[in-house]
């Protein structure tokens, strides 16, 4: 009998929004909770870096909200997008 790996899912370590906040910059904010202390704002510091200056229909924003996403699922976090756009 061979012994197989089971993945354990572990729990999402905190919640985060990315919300845009129209034409003008700065264009997002970045809203979330987490017990894992430091850990939003560490993200927070990423995303804008990322996006700060972006629009959504910029072409490098699908690039950046792509990393942004990646850097989400590496610190186990759950990321919503409110792009005040119902999305496709």
């Amino acid at each position: 009998m061979s012994m197989t790996e089971i993945e354990t899912e572990q729990p999402p370590r905190g919640h985060v929004r990315v919300i845009y906040l129209g034409p003008v910059a700065p264009h997002w904010d970045v809203q979330g909770d987490s017990e894992v202390r430091g850990l939003v704002d560490e993200f927070r510091n990423r995303v804008m870096a990322r996006l700060l200056l972006l629009p959504p229909h910029d072409p490098q924003f699908r690039r950046n909200k792509e990393r942004v996403a990646r850097d989400a699922e590496r610190e186990n976090l759950t990321l919503v997008w409110d792009l005040g756009i119902p999305e496709d």
